[in-house]
């Protein structure tokens, strides 16, 4: 455990602990098998999105010579030593986690990972059959010496580095081999069989390679070959005042193959000739080389996860209830949301929701207008869809695709094109800032006057990630939020300078402002004796003056309870400082992305939602918006979400004051919860209620009319 110097915990190594409880995922033996490799996977492209983002970031400062001591107590130069010294340790935990107990787990359930010297006769004969006809045409070796310079290799890739020597000169030289990654990196062999039975036998790709390296390297003995792979700073910096963004956008997502390396991953028994040829030609310290037992690049177990055939171990297939209770029964949309706010909780209900509301948009006559935000979408996308099919229609579409979203930038590019090759309106944000906030405006001509609707959400309109991850969405046709839409969207699309909104709040002009004045408000409640408290769920928490005042509201006596799902740079249960806050975190088997907040306001409570959490980024550096819930049904039911999730039992930790997180050890059977299944359950109990109350609606109106 990293040392705590100050009243604030350092972001860096506060995500590290965000990553050791998703570690712990795949260390828990109540998961299934196949669900705890995927959450070591998840563990690596945490890891790895970390070391090319905040890490590449770090070792930026320290080349740069810069000093400053952080609110945390730490200068960069000692963030960066201690977040390698941290990281190789928790890389050590990985594979001790896939050495010692998911492979041996796995080979229980007849699964087998086997090396090159443990395959029967009758497999190395697929094996080389297999590496003559797929692998070998796909191979590129790529010779290096003093005539030719190291590859300019891409960042996260897997590559094999070999060392030779050349039959006749005697001459020792290297070469490099790029594992293709359009193959797949578990090759299923001929089953094995063993004392228990038939089993199901995989060899990693790279293995094949080695074993028959020699075949691409005519005329050279190989005298050593190992695999490597580097991580590059993929923090581009983007233009975003450049004439053409677009443009920019395309050229910024080039130079991450130029990023430096920030670390080289190589196995523990690599060859120290070809360990040392690489530090050289890629430049990097000795304290960036991180060792493992293998295989490199853990994110490959996500696919393997996959694995046909294996549902048994697997989670139980989660399936959205469709339509979702609030919309059961309801043909016309536009009629339903007329007729009151509707919410949907996702993925316990379906997305389609959302999609539904779009098409009927799309075809429906006195629809004239649809504005949209977009930050990440899938990569087959029914909103996109719906999108281009309104402007055909003849619709008139606006829609602000977010280019600047980190590594989804090309994947926006390609969208914002065929956005307005249909004919939409496409903007890319404002300079300076991301555009985060989730909205949705629906313009309708009803009775010789315009009608906005609307779409407010926590997460991404992104039908694919809304299966994995929790999200709120609200609709609602509320005439103020209605107003505030046009104002909003006035202001990302135009000059509207100071916008004035009645219902949202907004930054980087209001939001901030509203935080901090809820929090102030609280403080001043508790102290005259008025009902006082604070209840957050959040990703994550790392604004200094955010923290500083849940401080002071705690040491005024506010009860203050935080769900913190990654970092969290608040210190909980600090005697004289925070000894009213409590700091919950949720990992399981969906993604916690909601965020929701609650003030008691004196004995008058408020919930909002909305896209922000209390980060520096989302209140100064983006636009995020954050809206009430205003419907007194809907509120109780956003209420009952946050009581369901503290209650949460089974994949809640609760941080400590030493910055530790500890399991809740719940004994009592009936006791236990597990907040996630208990939002299936509600989702199903929901809709059931809503089509018996539907049955009996149309039940009585049969019954008038048969009078």
């Amino acid at each position: 455990m990293f040392e705590i110097r100050t009243n604030y915990i350092n972001r860096e190594l506060s995500w590290l602990l965000f990553n050791y409880r998703v570690l712990e995922e795949a260390e828990k033996t109540a998961n299934p098998i196949l669900e705890r490799f995927r959450f070591l996977a998840i563990t690596s492209s945490n890891l790895d999105e970390f070391m090319e983002v905040r890490v590449a970031g770090v070792k930026q400062q320290v080349k740069s010579k810069y000093k400053e001591v952080g609110n945390c107590g730490y200068t960069p130069s000692e963030l960066y030593s201690t977040l390698n010294r941290e990281i190789k340790e928790f890389n050590e935990k990985q594979y001790a986690c896939l050495h010692n107990y998911l492979i041996p787990e796995l080979k229980k359930h007849g699964i087998r990972l086997l090396g090159i010297d443990e395959l029967s006769h009758k497999q190395l004969k697929f094996l080389h059959e297999y590496f003559d006809s797929v692998v070998f045409p796909l191979l590129t070796p790529i010779a290096v010496n003093d005539d030719r310079k190291f590859p300019r290799l891409a960042g996260k890739k897997l590559n094999i580095a070999v060392r030779l020597k050349n039959k006749d000169s005697k001459e020792t030289c290297y070469a490099v081999v790029p594992v293709p990654s359009n193959l797949k990196r578990f090759v299923e062999l001929p089953r094995g069989k063993t004392e228990a039975g038939r089993t199901r036998d995989f060899i990693m790709l790279e293995e094949i390679i080695i074993a028959h390296i020699e075949a691409l390297f005519d005329g050279y003995s190989v005298k050593a070959c190992d695999p490597f792979r580097i991580t590059r700073n993929s923090d581009v910096e983007i233009d975003d005042e450049a004439p053409d963004l677009l443009v920019e956008v395309q050229k910024s997502i080039k130079k991450r193959i130029e990023g430096e390396p920030v670390r080289l991953e190589i196995l523990k028994k690599c060859d120290s000739d070809i360990k040392h040829f690489l530090i050289d030609k890629l430049d990097i310290k000795k304290n960036e080389i991180y060792k493992s037992a293998g295989p490199l690049d853990l994110t490959v177990f996500s696919k393997f996860a996959n694995l046909d055939g294996c549902d048994a171990l697997r989670y139980a297939k989660l399936v959205p209830e469709y339509p979702a209770a609030d919309f059961v029964g309801e043909d016309d949309i536009f009629a339903a949301i007329k007729e009151r706010d509707r919410m949907i909780h996702c993925p316990y209900e379906s997305f389609m929701s959302i999609v539904d509301f779009l098409e009927q948009a799309a075809d429906d006559p006195d629809v004239l207008a649809i504005k949209q935000t977009l930050y990440r979408v899938s990569g087959n996308s029914p909103v996109i869809a719906a999108l281009i099919k309104a402007a055909q229609n003849g619709k008139q579409v606006t829609v602000l695709v977010e280019l600047k979203a980190r590594f989804d930038e090309a994947n926006n590019v390609e969208w914002a094109k065929k956005l307005e090759k249909a004919g939409c309106h496409v903007i890319y944000g404002l300079p300076g800032l991301k555009t985060h906030c989730k909205i949705l405006t629906v313009i309708r001509r009803e009775d010789d006057q315009l009608r906005s609707y609307m779409h407010l959400g926590t997460g991404n309109y992104n039908e694919s990630t809304a299966k994995l991850y929790t999200d709120i969405g609200l609709f609602t046709c509320r005439e103020e939020y209605g107003r505030d839409s046009v104002t909003l969207f006035n202001m990302l699309t135009s000059y509207a300078g100071s916008p004035v909104y009645k219902e949202f709040k907004v930054a980087p002009r209001d939001l901030r402002k509203f935080f901090e004045h809820m929090v102030k408000t609280e403080t001043e409640n508790a102290l005259k004796g008025k009902p006082a408290g604070i209840s957050a769920k959040i990703n994550s928490l790392v604004d200094p003056k955010i923290i500083e005042l849940l401080y002071k509201a705690s040491q005024s006596g506010v009860k203050i309870n935080l769900l913190v799902r990654g970092i969290c740079c608040l210190i909980p249960g600090k005697k004289n400082l925070s000894e009213n806050i409590t700091v919950h975190s949720i990992v399981g088997q969906l993604l916690e992305h909601s965020r929701i907040f609650k003030f008691e306001n004196g004995g008058d409570p408020k919930i909002y939602m909305g896209s922000a959490d209390w980060m520096q980024r989302n209140l100064d550096k983006r636009v995020e918006l954050v809206f009430p819930i205003a419907d007194k049904r809907l509120f109780e039911r956003a209420d009952n979400i946050l009581d369901v999730m503290f209650s949460d039992t089974e994949n809640t930790r609760i941080m400590q004051s030493d910055g530790s997180y500890i399991s809740i050890k719940e004994t009592d059977e009936s006791k236990k919860t597990n907040c996630q299944r208990e939002f299936i359950k509600l989702a199903s109990l929901s809709k059931r209620e809503a089509e018996i109350a539907r049955e009996e609606r149309e039940k009585s109106k049969r019954s008038d009319k048969n009078l």
